[in-house]
């Protein structure tokens, strides 16, 4: 079978062949590289439990401020005398809690006082865990206030 001129053109040039090729792997590299990435569990597993820990970290950003809006508006709404007495009880309790934890420290079998300060640290360590959470409960109680008042 003899080519004719027109199908001598429409054959592909061996460099016009390479760069298919060339092309053709580079795809196929991409292709079984998406593929590895999806079966890799553990890599998949850190991407995620990063992309949540963004996401949390902004939420509490979220719910420190309107925690402390929402102190704030509390606060404001207090007459003065309500502020003083408030005042004065904080102090108090720490006087009491003071003297409560020198009687701890006189009192207390020493396991029991090497267990509450590893719980002491504790909560030191992941304070802006409780932190988040205490201002979200302090924001859904004001919130509920607000709709029975």
């Amino acid at each position: 079978m003899t080519q004719t001129p027109a199908d001598r053109q429409s054959a592909p040039s061996p460099e016009q062949l390479r760069e298919q090729i060339e092309h053709t792997r580079h795809d196929l590299g991409l292709t079984v590289q998406a593929l590895a990435d999806k079966t890799d569990i553990k890599a998949r597993a850190h991407q995620k439990t990063g992309e949540l820990k963004e996401q949390a970290v902004v939420k509490a950003v979220e719910l420190k401020a309107q925690a402390a809006k929402a102190t704030s508006q509390v606060q404001d709404m207090l007459p003065d005398s309500v502020k003083d007495k408030a005042a004065q009880a904080a102090g108090q309790v720490r006087a009491t809690t003071a003297r409560a934890g020198r009687m701890w420290e006189e009192k207390a079998p020493e396991p029991l006082r090497q267990k509450t300060a590893r719980s002491a640290q504790l909560a030191r360590d992941h304070r802006t865990v409780l932190l988040v959470a205490a201002a979200g409960i302090t924001v859904i109680w004001l919130a509920s206030r607000r709709k029975k008042g």
